[in-house]
């Protein structure tokens, strides 16, 4: 698996499909354990991602932690990873043929991975990973079963920050999470 990771990697890095690549500082390929039962997947990079090459590290990363630490888990359980792998630029939403173009990766991060839970961050993952007609205040908290994987959506931490009134229903959806790892024996 390490060797199929690591031509992943390489060739992710390489990648000039798009033209995110051409005003990218890192590559924000992904991070964690590479055999995790949840994966976590944003929108993209923002700024300070961009600058360290790893997802969630400005200050919607900061609450990320602390959503983690409420249902018991921490990065070092999970995998992280988003759906276009370059920053787009102003922190603008990803477009729909530099989504097309990351696909692939993602594709292939879930396929190598094979995690049992995977929880879209925001509604751009939902978008790609669950339904395009996917409205996260209406679908957020909601479990999608595909090819085995279960798939929910919940608030992007940066949404959360932007409206902290959203953060009781983030907060369910995260107790939720918490009790689908439970059943599958993970805690």
């Amino acid at each position: 698996m390490a060797d199929s990771w690591e031509k992943l990697k390489r060739a992710c890095a390489g990648c000039t499909r798009c033209s995110l690549c051409q005003t990218r500082h890192k590559l924000v390929f992904g991070v964690g354990r590479e055999d995790a039962i949840l994966m976590l997947v944003g929108e993209g990079p923002g700024e300070q991602e961009d600058l360290q090459g790893e997802p969630f590290v400005g200050p919607a990363g900061k609450l990320l932690d602390t959503m983690l630490e409420l249902i018991d888990l921490d990065r070092s359980k999970i995998y992280i990873a988003n759906v276009v792998k370059c920053r787009p630029p102003h922190n603008r939403d990803p477009q729909a043929e530099e989504i097309a173009a990351c696909s692939e990766w993602l594709r292939r991060q879930i396929e190598l991975i094979r995690p049992q839970i995977v929880v879209c961050l925001g509604r751009i993952a939902a978008k790609t990973l669950i339904d395009p007609e996917f409205r996260i205040t209406r679908e957020h908290g909601v479990w999608h079963e595909r090819d085995g994987i279960f798939y929910m959506a919940t608030y992007h931490p940066s949404a959360l920050l932007r409206d902290p009134d959203k953060r009781p229903e983030a907060f369910e959806d995260l107790r939720a999470i918490r009790q689908e790892l439970r059943e599958r024996n993970y805690y």
